[in-house]
């Protein structure tokens, strides 16, 4: 994993370099390198060794098969547990023990030195990760909707611990690159990556303001809870399209305000008690955002109100969750009489 020095992160740059060489991205290399370099100042962080001890403590397993798409999210299984699963089912759901390793009870004790865990669900031998979000929910939103990822060179900005890194990868990306400024979340990242080990899915502290510019070399583009927190809008989606090569896609996940109408809802303080939201535009408003950034075939797959079951508190995120952001005398409004979340997935082609 890559290694840190006195809570500063340092980045690893054979690896980076050797699981870029054989992609479309192997030209962008040093640029890489060099933006990371250059946000050295902001990665630092109070718990980073602790974080880094965690990792570094992983036991051991003897990885029998990656499932992406398994009940529990993105999962790395032993034999053992596929056993398991396999008794459980021949004895029609009765509960039965998972990985009687001697490692078992310090996985989990590991993983938990890493919470809060924000994005999954993940399944770690026999660790149920329940993350506050159902990623996997977004995920089966827009998949049906976007162009098929197999052979894709793709970016996912604000990654999160990058849980959709794993299911664009197995969706037949050829390259994934994650970008989000979270050490916590690249940590988690680095948990799942010590077990499978897969080169080409790569994810790196930066923001889309510190990438590259115009690298123009994406296939496929994802900014997902992304654009409600950039205070000029504009500027985020002109960065997304200078990501991509003409004819590329973007798939933008983001919080919308109601209305048919080309509206804005312009947000003073906080949204659902997040900080730094500014505007929500409605959904023919963010087109025509995207019609002025230079995109065309704009469309709107999905329009869904998030959902208590999606957003929650769990013992790996034990914290306040959706249910302390809304009013509790009317669940259609926030805590600060804003419309309650709710959340469009668009897809447009760079021009």
């Amino acid at each position: 994993m890559n290694t840190q020095d006195n809570n500063r992160y340092l980045l690893n740059e054979n690896r980076l370099r050797s699981s870029l060489s054989e992609t479309m991205l192997a030209p962008w290399t040093n640029a890489l390198v060099a933006a990371v370099h250059a946000r050295s100042e902001q990665l630092h962080h109070g718990e980073l060794s602790a974080w880094c001890a965690a990792v570094n403590a992983l036991p051991d397993l003897d990885v029998a098969a990656i499932q992406y798409d398994h009940e529990q999210g993105v999962a790395v299984l032993t034999q053992s547990d596929i056993d398991a699963e396999q008794k459980r089912e021949r004895n029609n759901d009765e509960p039965v023990s998972y990985s009687p390793e001697a490692h078992a009870g310090d996985l989990e004790s590991v993983l938990k030195r890493l919470c809060p865990w924000r994005k999954g669900p993940y399944r770690v031998s026999h660790v149920h990760i329940d993350s506050e979000w159902r990623s996997d929910w977004k995920w089966n939103r827009l998949s049906p909707h976007i162009t098929p990822l197999s052979g894709r060179t793709v970016l996912d900005v604000g990654c999160g611990n990058g849980y959709h890194l794993w299911r664009m990868r197995n969706a037949g990306a050829a390259a994934v690159i994650g970008i989000d400024p979270g050490l916590l979340f690249l940590m988690q990242f680095e948990v799942l990556q010590h077990y499978i080990n897969d080169s080409k899915v790569v994810m790196l502290p930066l923001t889309m303001e510190t990438m590259p510019e115009n690298m123009q070399c994406f296939d496929t583009t994802f900014s997902m809870g992304v654009l409600y927190h950039r205070k000029n809008a504009a500027a985020h989606l002109t960065e997304l399209r200078q990501s991509l090569r003409p004819g590329g896609e973007l798939v933008l996940e983001t919080l919308v305000a109601l209305g048919e109408e080309a509206t804005v809802l312009d947000v003073d303080d906080r949204y659902a008690r997040m900080r730094n939201v500014w505007q929500l535009p409605s959904v023919p408003m963010l087109a025509r955002w995207l019609k002025e950034a230079g995109f065309s075939a704009i469309r709107c797959v999905s329009v869904d109100i998030t959902s208590r079951l999606e957003q929650r508190t769990t013992q790996w995120m034990p914290f306040e969750s959706l249910t302390e952001s809304l009013d509790p005398n009317d669940l259609s409004l926030t805590v600060e009489g804003h419309p309650r979340p709710r959340r469009a997935v668009m897809i447009a082609t760079a021009l």
